[in-house]
């Protein structure tokens, strides 16, 4: 299978030299998604209201891709402080229904923008 650029409007678009999403061999590679309100077009307060953007961007992304929450199956958090790691699980946890796929979690030194969180996901098609 050839390897697939994709790219939607309803996530925000990259802020470096990277796409939103790679699709290959039955699989979606996403980049990671900063908390970016897209009606807006930049990160709304707090990092609940971020980490719901982050998984709406993955969403609107893996849509684009054909999958969906339902079919990740890996998922990286980065945090600018593990304090959010509570607040951040409850709003991830929201978006599976309990069918969760593997996930590493790190708290970083700096996110770009100035995000609270950034989550990437590997998803099959």
């Amino acid at each position: 299978m050839a390897r697939e650029v994709i790219s939607t409007n309803k996530a925000p678009g990259a802020v470096g030299p990277y796409v939103q999403a790679i699709k290959s061999n039955g699989m979606v590679y996403c980049s990671g998604q900063l908390g970016i309100d897209v009606s807006i077009g930049k990160l709304p307060e707090g990092v609940e209201a971020q980490a719901h953007c982050s998984m709406k961007n993955l969403g609107a992304i893996l849509e684009e891709a054909g999958s969906g929450y339902k079919k990740i199956v890996k998922t990286t958090i980065f945090l600018a402080d593990m304090n959010d790691f509570a607040a951040v699980n409850k709003i991830y946890e929201s978006y599976f229904g309990g069918d969760f796929p593997a996930r590493s979690c790190f708290q970083v030194a700096k996110l770009p923008l100035g995000g609270l969180v950034e989550i990437e996901c590997i998803a099959e098609v």
